[in-house]
């Protein structure tokens, strides 16, 4: 009886897709706990805005040991700088009369001085509006469609990755994507969470030193930051609840990292956030263009020389060819075009006069006299 021959490519085929199928299923295994067991606690509204003061609904209360440290930073540093500070008002007020130039800078210093105080004192009743103010917004916004997003399945479906992809290479990858995305929108909602707590105990010192010009930016830029993080999750929402009922595992992928971009999106604005580390889109994009049009040029340019200097003097498109090198490097890419242009047409019409001379018809030399240097004598 013969013996049935194996295919070697069917079992390598065979072996792939088990392979890819198992990791697949233990990555698929894990995404979903992780999903909903760690992002949905943390997206909870009760968990993104407790009360400044208080232990929280369930004991998760982030901002309350940042409160209370910011009381004591504002009754230790905070009120004695202020004894400092206005003591170095006064001396400069007294100088004023001496230095005449500096009458106009110290006009509006008193007022700032007063409202940055003021507002040193009561950082935290500030800051618990603001976070009272993102409270009652978030609740409404991830609400929609029911709170739908809060289950994993409901996003990717029972089966994560539809059978349609065979569980193959792609499927892998797709998942390992997936949990890569879910992985670092919790531990970006997690870094959310303690830079505005280290945000409300430093606020106070920022605030106080407002009123002077130097400083003044650091105040400016912690606020800005501490608001917009306290609105982030309203953002990072969004692209949750639209990834409910997501086609295909592609549009998954998709939603979630646009809710990974979420931080990016307020930064296009050029909000504080750019100061703080997020890179604005479009100000990367213009910069690197802007870099990449006048590299280009002049690298080609470099690339292009040693064969133009070797050509240069051995034929009239030698010569063409090295003055073009030569004008696409000294330009961006923009402004080279019509200068390699007008380089050509220059080298094109020196080769045509050169070629054209007197004329020779059937009776001889033509009458017409050729042109001399200098002008006809």
């Amino acid at each position: 009886m013969p013996i049935p021959s194996v295919d070697l490519g069917d079992l390598v085929r065979t072996l792939l897709f088990l392979l890819f199928a198992g990791l697949t299923a233990i990555i698929t295994a894990v995404i979903g706990p992780t999903y909903d067991n760690l992002l949905v606690p943390e997206l909870q509204p009760s968990a993104l805005f407790p009360p400044l003061l208080g232990s929280g609904s369930g004991g998760v209360n982030y901002l309350s040991t940042g409160a209370r440290f910011s009381g004591y930073v504002l009754t230790n540093v905070v009120d004695p700088a202020v004894t400092l500070v206005a003591l170095g008002v006064a001396v400069l007020y007294l100088s004023r009369s001496v230095v005449s130039r500096w009458a106009d800078a110290l006009d509006g210093l008193l007022p700032r001085l007063i409202i940055g105080v003021v507002g040193a004192n009561f950082t935290v009743p500030i800051a618990g509006a603001i976070i009272g103010v993102a409270g009652g917004l978030y609740p409404i916004i991830s609400g929609w469609d029911g709170g739908a997003w809060q289950h994993w399945v409901n996003l990717a479906g029972w089966g994560q990755v539809p059978f349609s992809w065979d569980n193959g290479a792609l499927a892998f990858v797709l998942s390992l994507v997936e949990f890569a995305a879910v992985f670092v929108l919790v531990l970006a909602v997690g870094i959310r969470d303690a830079v505005l707590a280290v945000l409300l105990v430093l606020l106070p010192i920022f605030t106080l030193l407002w009123p002077l010009h130097p400083l003044s930016p650091l105040a400016r830029r912690g606020w800005l930051l501490f608001g917009e993080l306290a609105f982030l999750p309203c953002v990072l929402v969004v692209p949750l609840e639209l990834a409910v009922g997501s086609p295909n595992p592609v549009m998954l992928v998709a939603y979630l990292a646009v809710a990974v971009a979420s931080p990016f999106f307020l930064s296009l604005a050029g909000t504080s956030l750019v100061s703080f580390g997020f890179g604005g889109a479009s100000g990367v994009v213009q910069s690197n263009a802007q870099r990449g049009l006048q590299v280009a040029p002049s690298a080609a340019a470099s690339s292009f020389a040693p064969a133009a200097n070797g050509i240069r003097t051995s034929s009239p498109a030698g010569g063409a060819f090295a003055g073009v090198t030569r004008v696409a490097g000294s330009a961006a890419a923009p402004a080279a075009a019509p200068l390699v242009v007008g380089e050509l047409i220059g080298h094109g019409a020196w080769q045509l006069l050169r070629h054209v001379g007197p004329s020779h018809g059937k009776n001889g030399p033509s009458a017409q006299p050729p042109m001399l240097k200098g002008g006809a004598k």
